[in-house]
C-alpha cells in the first residue's frame, strides 16, 4: 500500500483537514448522540480521554499507512463536527475507501455529508486521479445504505462475516463504488442536491 499525502479541502458548508489531537475537545462535544456510534466499530467517546484516545488510535492507523484519518470542521464557526478517513490507498490500483465517517446529530440533513463527500471524491478523482472509491456499512444499517446510494454508488455486494461487531456478533458489509466513468454524472448529482439545499 502506498502513503497519502495530507490534504485540506475546502467547501461552503465544510473544511476538511488532517485529523489532530488537539481537536479532542471538538470531537467529543460534537459526539452528541449515542446513535452516530451505533453501527460504527468504536463506542461513542464519554470524556476527554476517550476522545484522545480515539484519536490516538486513528493517528496509529496513520503511521501504519492503513488511512489518513480527517476532521470535518463548520466553516460557518469553525467547530469540529466530525470525521472521516480515506482507508486503504493504493496507487498502483488506483483505488481508495472512503469511510469511518460520523458527523454531529446537529449536522445531519443539512448538507454537510453531502458537501464533505463531494469534496473527497473530487479529491479523489480529479487530483489523485483514482479510477475506483469504494465505500462499505453495516448489513443492518439502512441509513447508511441509502445516504452511499444518494452519493450514486452502485452496490456491488456483500461481504459475509466480514469483521466482529462491538458485541461479538459477525457483521455482514454491504460494498459500494463509484468508478472515474461515472463520476461525471455522480459529480453533478450531488452538485444539485447541495444547490437545493443552500
Amino acid at each position: 500500500m502506498n502513503s497519502l499525502e495530507a490534504i485540506e479541502l475546502f467547501g461552503d458548508l465544510v473544511r476538511i483537514e488532517p485529523l489532530r489531537i488537539e481537536y479532542a475537545s471538538g470531537l467529543l462535544a460534537a459526539a452528541d448522540a449515542e446513535e452516530i456510534f451505533a453501527w460504527l466499530p468504536y463506542p461513542r467517546p464519554a470524556d476527554l480521554d476517550q476522545a484522545r484516545a480515539w484519536i490516538e488510535d486513528a493517528l496509529a492507523d496513520r503511521g501504519a499507512n492503513r488511512r489518513l484519518p480527517l476532521a470535518i470542521l463548520a466553516t460557518d464557526d469553525g467547530s469540529v463536527i466530525g470525521s472521516t478517513s480515506y482507508w486503504d490507498f493504493d496507487a498502483s490500483n488506483a483505488h481508495v475507501e472512503i469511510g469511518s465517517t460520523w458527523l454531529s446529530r446537529s449536522r445531519w440533513r443539512t448538507g454537510c455529508n453531502a458537501e464533505a463527500k463531494l469534496l473527497l471524491l473530487t479529491h479523489a478523482f480529479e487530483t489523485l486521479g483514482l479510477e475506483r472509491v469504494a465505500f462499505r456499512t453495516d448489513i443492518r444499517n439502512e441509513q447508511s445504505q441509502r445516504a452511499i446510494e444518494r452519493l450514486g454508488a452502485i452496490k456491488e455486494g456483500v461481504h459475509r462475516h466480514e469483521m466482529r461487531r462491538r458485541d461479538g456478533s459477525w457483521r455482514d458489509s454491504v460494498h459500494y463504488s463509484i468508478l472515474r466513468a461515472e463520476w461525471p454524472s455522480t459529480k453533478g448529482q450531488l452538485s444539485k442536491r447541495l444547490d437545493a439545499a443552500a
